[in-house]
C-alpha cells in the first residue's frame, strides 16, 4: 500500500501535469468498478491535488466567465473527492483516446488531441468518496503537520494503544499518520529500539525530554539534529523518501524510481536482516534482540546475503556438419518391389505366431494375404513348395489309368492250328 511519500509525490506529480490544463465534460467512471459515480460535470474546470499522512484528495474547481453564466446542470462550486488508493493506485495523464488498462476514473482535457487524467487500479481496491474531507480519526501529517503530529503523541500517552508494541503502535494512523511498513522498520533500525518494545517505555523518555525547563530551545533544537528521537525520524525519514533523487515518482507503478529507492533502504528487506510477524501479520525486520513482546513461537528468519552471480559469457555455439548417412543400393535381384514382398513375408509368420492353432482368429486377413503372396510367386518356386503328399496320389492315379486302359483292349483271336 502507498504510504505518505508516495502519495505526497502523487500529488506533487498531479499539479505538475494539471498546471494550466482545462479540463471539460463529465467524470467517467468504469463499468466494472463498484464505487459510486462522480457527479461532476461542466464545461471548464481546473484539478488541483493534496495529501495528508496515507490520505488524499482531488479537488475541481470550475471556471467561472463573468459574462458567460453556467449552463443547466453544470457545477457551479469546487468539488472535493477523496480518493483511498488501496494496494495498487495510481493517477496517470494519457490521451483520451488510448487510456491505461483498469483505469476506473477518468477526467477529460479541453484540449486537442484530448487528454485523460486516469486513477488506475488494477487490483480494485482504491474507494473514492464525493464530496468527503479528511478522517476524523486520523491524526496530523508526520510530514506536513510535524508540530501537531508530535504534540498529538505526546499528551496521549496514557491511550490504550500503547500498551502495543511500538512496531504495532507506528501503524496506528490515528496517532502516526502516513508511516507504513518499510518506514517503521528503518526508523526503529536507525535508533537501535527494538521493534517489540513496549510503545509506553519508549515514549515516555520522550516526555520527560519535552517537559525538562532546564533544557533551552537552542538547546533542543541541537539535540534534535544532532541525536533526533523517535518522533524526529518520523518526521525526517519520510522526507529523505521523497528528496532521493532519481527519476522520482513513476506514474507507471506508482512508486518510486527503485534504482534510488532500494539503495537507501538499510533494514527493510534487507540481506542479514532478521523478521518476524506482528500481532497484526505484518512482518518487521530488525536486527539484534526483538523485544520482550515478542510473539511467544514466532519463528524468527533471517535474510542471508546472496552474491551477485556475474552473467556468463555466452560463446558462439560449432555445429559440426553431420554426417550423412549411405543410401542401400539396390541390387538387380532385388529390387524395391523386392523389398516390400519381404516385408509382406513376415507379416503371416507373425499372425500365425499370434495364431498358432490356424483358426484364423488371430487376424481374418490371414488366408487372403497368404494367397495372395502365393499367386505373386513364379510357378517353379510354387511347385517345388508343393507337399508330397499331393503329387503322391496323382502318380498312383496315372497307373491305374493305364491299367484300366489295357484291361479294356480287345483280346486278338488266336487261329487254329
Amino acid at each position: 500500500m502507498p504510504e505518505g511519500p508516495e502519495l505526497f509525490l502523487t500529488s506533487q506529480y498531479i499539479n505538475d501535469v494539471c498546471d494550466g490544463v482545462v479540463f471539460s465534460g463529465r467524470v467517467e467512471k468504469s463499468e466494472v468498478s463498484k464505487n459510486s459515480e462522480v457527479p461532476f460535470e461542466s464545461e471548464e474546470y481546473l484539478i488541483s491535488a493534496t495529501s495528508r499522512g496515507k490520505e488524499f484528495k482531488l479537488t475541481l474547481t470550475p471556471v467561472k466567465r463573468e459574462r458567460l453564466p453556467p449552463k443547466k446542470g453544470q457545477a457551479q462550486r469546487p468539488m472535493d473527492v477523496i480518493i483511498r488508493f488501496g494496494m495498487s493506485g495510481t493517477f496517470k495523464m494519457a490521451l483520451a483516446s488510448e487510456p491505461p488498462k483498469h483505469a476506473h476514473l477518468r477526467f477529460y482535457t479541453k484540449e486537442s488531441p484530448p487528454r485523460a487524467l486516469c486513477f488506475v487500479d488494477y487490483r480494485r481496491f482504491g474507494r473514492w468518496e464525493v464530496d468527503g474531507s479528511w478522517q476524523p480519526d486520523r491524526g496530523p501529517c508526520v510530514m506536513r503537520e510535524y508540530e501537531q503530529f508530535r504534540e498529538n503523541v505526546l499528551k496521549n500517552i496514557s491511550d490504550k494503544a500503547f500498551n502495543k508494541p511500538i512496531c504495532e503502535a507506528l501503524l496506528n494512523q490515528k496517532f502516526f499518520n502516513g508511516i507504513g511498513n518499510y518506514l517503521r522498520a528503518e526508523i526503529l533500525y536507525r535508533l537501535k529500539i527494538p521493534p517489540f518494545e513496549k510503545a509506553r517505555t519508549v515514549l515516555e523518555s520522550l516526555q520527560h525530554r519535552e517537559q525538562d525547563s532546564a533544557v533551552t530551545l537552542s538547546r533542543k533544537v541541537k539535540l534534535k539534529r544532532e541525536n533526533p528521537d523517535l518522533l524526529e525520524l518520523c518526521h525526517r525519514v519520510p522526507t529523505e523518501v521523497v528528496h532521493l533523487g532519481g527519476k522520482g515518482y513513476d506514474p507507471e507503478t506508482g512508486f518510486l524510481d527503485s534504482a534510488a529507492f532500494e539503495p537507501w533502504l538499510q533494514c527493510y528487506n534487507a540481506p542479514g536482516m532478521k523478521s518476524l510477524r506482528d500481532a497484526n501479520g505484518r512482518t518487521i525486520w530488525f536486527q539484534g534482540n526483538p523485544g520482550p513482546l515478542a510473539p511467544k513461537g514466532g519463528m524468527v528468519r533471517k535474510r542471508q546475503w546472496r552474491a551477485k552471480e556475474e552473467p556468463a559469457v555466452s560463446s558462439p555455439k560449432v555445429r559440426k556438419p553431420r554426417a550423412r548417412k549411405d543410401l542401400k543400393t539396390e541390387t538387380p535381384e532385388e529390387g524395391a518391389d523386392g523389398i516390400q514382398e519381404k516385408k509382406k513375408r513376415g507379416r503371416p509368420a507373425r499372425e500365425n505366431a499370434e495364431d498358432p492353432g490356424g483358426t484364423g482368429t488371430g487376424n481374418p486377413n490371414t488366408r487372403a494375404r497368404r494367397k495372395a503372396l502365393v499367386s505373386r510367386e513364379s510357378p517353379a518356386v510354387a511347385s517345388a513348395a508343393e507337399p508330397r503328399n499331393r503329387r503322391a496320389p496323382a502318380r498312383k492315379n496315372t497307373a491305374s489309368a493305364a491299367a484300366a486302359s489295357r484291361s479294356r483292349r480287345p483280346k486278338a483271336k488266336v487261329a487254329p492250328c
